[in-house]
């Protein structure tokens, strides 16, 4: 296969702390890759590296064969890779559709009637068709983490970073976000899910990768990366002998 998002040798440092560290990563085209790791790991910070909300300090990423390490974060948006953000802050005084509106015109660069069949299609897809109209503040949270999503989807990604996604919700709400994430899997999205609740992560992704102090401690089959002694201590705090 080949990889449409490489990331090669990243670091970043805020200060004296070394928060992403000689950081590789490659995503395939179509596949679905999910990082975990423990609070302050630095997946958020590869995340923000990646869409351009912060420059590294050393190392590059490519995009489609492109070296993107440059990019402004818009650009890197319209060229296809949209994300969401692990706390939904949507337009709270529009509409859902609104919201998505915004996305398709601003994100994707095109205009508001180029926006609108895809934008429906969107709604369709997340399970907020019946609240198109409704405005987004009055939305519960596992709405508004399908709103989260659904900006993502309006900007037409090849790759979709989700942050956290699941975090919050109940076992049921959890079944019905994993089921939706795999339906835009199989659109053709490629996936980065950076998540603490593995169980959802494990029923979707292809591989995971575990970062710990901004450096990766394993990566491969998800269950194989599970049961890695290195990684239960570390991840899940059991201690193995």
């Amino acid at each position: 296969m080949t990889a449409i998002l490489s990331v090669e040798g990243l670091s970043k440092s805020f200060g004296s702390l070394l928060v992403v560290d000689s950081f590789d990563m490659a995503l395939d085209d179509g596949e679905a890759l999910g990082i975990i790791g423990p609070n302050g790991a630095g997946k958020s910070t590869l995340f923000n590296l990646i869409t351009g909300s912060l420059p590294p300090d050393d190392g590059r990423i490519l995009f489609a064969g492109e070296d993107i390490t440059h990019l402004p974060a818009h650009l890197r948006c319209r060229a296809g890779i949209g994300r969401s953000y692990q706390i939904p802050h949507p337009f709270r005084g529009m509409t859902v559709f609104e919201n998505l509106l915004v996305g398709g015109a601003f994100g994707a660069g095109q205009s508001e009637a180029a926006s609108y069949d895809h934008c429906v299609e969107v709604l369709e897809q997340t399970g907020l068709a019946s609240k198109a109209n409704a405005l987004a503040g009055s939305l519960t949270l596992l709405e508004r983490k399908r709103l989260e999503m659904a900006r993502a989807l309006a900007t037409r990604p090849r790759v979709l970073l989700l942050d956290e996604i699941a975090g919050g919700l109940t076992e049921h709400e959890i079944r019905e976000l994993v089921a939706t994430i795999g339906d835009i899997r199989g659109h053709g999205v490629s996936i980065v899910w950076v998540e603490h609740i593995v169980h959802a992560l494990m029923s979707v992704v292809d591989r995971l990768v575990v970062i710990d102090f901004g450096r990766k401690l394993d990566e491969g089959d998800p269950q194989a990366v599970i049961d890695n002694p290195a990684v239960r201590e570390v991840y899940l705090g059991i201690a193995v002998e």
